[in-house]
C-alpha cells in the first residue's frame, strides 16, 4: 500500500454541530445526541434538518440508534424503540445507521442485530464501540460482520485508539470482503497520523470536541439546580460544538500517510 488518506467521520450532536462539521470538511457525519452519555438517538427533526444541510455537500449522514446511555444490554421495550427508530431514520433518508447491542454475557445480541439490519433496508450499518466491552473483541467484530454490518467502530478494546493500535492492526488484517474497521476513541491531531500509519485503518472517527457561546450571560454564581450539561459546572451560556480548527489539523496530519510497518501493518 502506498500513501493514502482514510475517510474522516466526525461526530455531530446537533444541527449546529453538523453545520460546523460540513464547514470543516467531514467526509461523513455520525449524528447523535447526548454525547456525555456516549450518544443516543437524535430526534426526527434533527435527522431531517441535518440531511437537508448535508445534501448539497454530498456528505453521508449516519444516525446513531441507541435508546439511552449506559450499557448495551437492552430490554424488550428498548429493542422495540430501536427498531422503530431505525425505520424512522430510513424513512427520513439517512444514509446509514450506527447500532450495537450485547447480551448479558458480553456477546453480540444476534437476534436483535439481525432485526436491526433487516429493518435498515440496505442502508450502511456501523456496529459501534459496544464491541470494545464485548467478552472477546475479535469474535464480536467477526459476528457483527457476518450478520451484515459494513463497518465496526472500535478503539481496539482500549481506552483510546492509540493504546489499542496493536488490536486495531490485527482487526484490519482480519477484515475481508470490503468490511471496514474504523478507529475511534480519543483521536487527536497529535495521535492520528501514527494510528493510521501503524494500523492501516481505512476510516477514522473523531469528535474534535469544542464549545461555542450563545451570547447569553453566564448563570449567576451559586445558582443551584440548573445545569446545561453533564455536570454542575457545565456553562449555561453555550453549547458543545466541534472545534473546526482542530479538525483542520487532523486533516492536515493525514496528508500522504505511509504505512509504518509496526504491528505487522506493512501495507
Amino acid at each position: 500500500m502506498s500513501h493514502f488518506r482514510p475517510t474522516i467521520e466526525v461526530l455531530a450532536t446537533s444541527v449546529g454541530a453538523a453545520r460546523l462539521d460540513l464547514l470543516g470538511g467531514a467526509d461523513r457525519i455520525e449524528l447523535c445526541e447526548n454525547d456525555p452519555q456516549g450518544g443516543t438517538t437524535p430526534s426526527a427533526g434533527t435527522i431531517e434538518t441535518v440531511l437537508e444541510l448535508a445534501e448539497p455537500h454530498g456528505t453521508p449522514v449516519h444516525v446513531m440508534i441507541r435508546p439511552r446511555g449506559g450499557g448495551f444490554v437492552f430490554d424488550p421495550d428498548e429493542q422495540a424503540v430501536m427498531l422503530r427508530d431505525v425505520a424512522t431514520a430510513v424513512r427520513l433518508g439517512a444514509h446509514g445507521l450506527v447500532v450495537g447491542a450485547l447480551t448479558a454475557d458480553g456477546d453480540v445480541d444476534v437476534r436483535l442485530l439481525v432485526q436491526l439490519v433487516e429493518t435498515a433496508a440496505g442502508r450502511s450499518i456501523t456496529f459501534h464501540r459496544a464491541v470494545d466491552v464485548a467478552r472477546t473483541i475479535e469474535v464480536a467484530v467477526e459476528v457483527a460482520f457476518d450478520l451484515g454490518c459494513d463497518r465496526v467502530l472500535t478503539s481496539g478494546g482500549a481506552p483510546t485508539a492509540a493504546e489499542g493500535a496493536p488490536m486495531l492492526a490485527q482487526l484490519v488484517r482480519n477484515a475481508r470482503d470490503g468490511k471496514v474497521v474504523m478507529a475511534g476513541g480519543g483521536i487527536t491531531a497529535g495521535t492520528v497520523r501514527d494510528i493510521v500509519a501503524d494500523t492501516l485503518v481505512p476510516e477514522i472517527h473523531v469528535s474534535a470536541r469544542g464549545f461555542r457561546t450563545t451570547g447569553a450571560s453566564p448563570s449567576p454564581p451559586g445558582m443551584v439546580g440548573v445545569t446545561a450539561g453533564p455536570g454542575p459546572d457545565w456553562p449555561t451560556n453555550g453549547w458543545p460544538a466541534p472545534d473546526i480548527e482542530h479538525l483542520a489539523r487532523i486533516r492536515d496530519a493525514l496528508v500522504d500517510v505511509a504505512p509504518s510497518g509496526r504491528f505487522g501493518a506493512a501495507g
